[in-house]
């Protein structure tokens, strides 16, 4: 019947994709709004935090904790040996802007296909446990994550395949316009977080590598957004008919 799409098709997944930015862009404006979408703010921060921290780790440093404040926002503690270098503490710093749309990239991604739809649900929820284990340290964080991760996991055995699906789109989407909720801080040389003045990720870039603040949010802004599109076209293409099996 025309003017209907397809299970499965380009059509259905463009609105199910739209639907989640609708969800998330107009929920915040109900009475309770930012209510029901606090665990997905806190899961954003968590993502936030663990692209410093995993970044810290992979430059051989120690991730030492990570911090979820009531009001959504946190902050990641490592440490090392040495001095870090330059382009180190760079790289930490850029590690948690990125963190968001790198894992909404993957999230899309692995909604176009449909062998990935339960093993993505099941590695997202068990990352949150064990940070929950290993790094964090705050009542908000312990209270949350183990919630959202035993939330995913009941998605992941219970729900009917399209809601896994919806899932994944809805997370993925939900981390990529994450970016927009942090463009004041992106654009600030310094903020308070916790009662405490410090540098933002990018003033603590332009600290370590000179160019000025705000060309950092651009070029994070710019990578951020070639993640998301490229991971979109490629969900998008893939979906031209029924969800496949392998």
């Amino acid at each position: 019947m025309q003017g209907l799409s397809a299970p499965g098709s380009q059509q259905e997944q463009v609105g199910r994709l739209v639907l989640a930015g609708v969800i998330i862009t107009m929920v915040p404006q109900l009475p309770l709004g930012n209510f029901l979408l606090y665990p997905f703010t806190i899961l954003t921060t968590w993502f936030h935090e663990m692209g410093h921290g995993m970044v810290a780790l992979l430059m051989g440093h120690d991730f030492e904790r990570l911090v979820i404040l009531p009001s959504g926002s946190g902050y990641a503690e490592s440490s090392s040996d040495g001095a870090p270098g330059a382009l180190t503490r760079a790289l930490i710093a850029a590690g948690g802007p990125l963190a968001p749309s790198a894992a909404g990239s993957l999230l899309i991604l692995a909604s176009a296909r449909e062998r990935l739809w339960h093993p993505a649900l099941y590695i997202l929820a068990a990352a949150l446990a064990l940070s929950a284990l290993i790094w964090v340290r705050s009542a908000v964080g312990l209270a949350v994550l183990p919630l959202v991760a035993a939330a995913l996991v009941a998605v992941a055995l219970r729900a009917r395949p399209w809601l896994v699906r919806f899932a994944l789109q809805f997370l993925g989407v939900l981390a990529a316009l994450s970016m927009f909720r942090d463009w004041d801080y992106l654009f600030s040389y310094s903020a308070v977080i916790g009662g405490e003045p410090m540098l933002s990720d990018t003033g603590a870039i332009q600290e370590a590598l000179l160019l000025p603040y705000w060309v950092w949010a651009i070029l994070i802004i710019v990578v951020s957004g070639a993640m998301i599109g490229a991971s979109l076209k490629y969900a998008l293409a893939e979906d031209g008919g029924p969800a496949r099996r392998w």
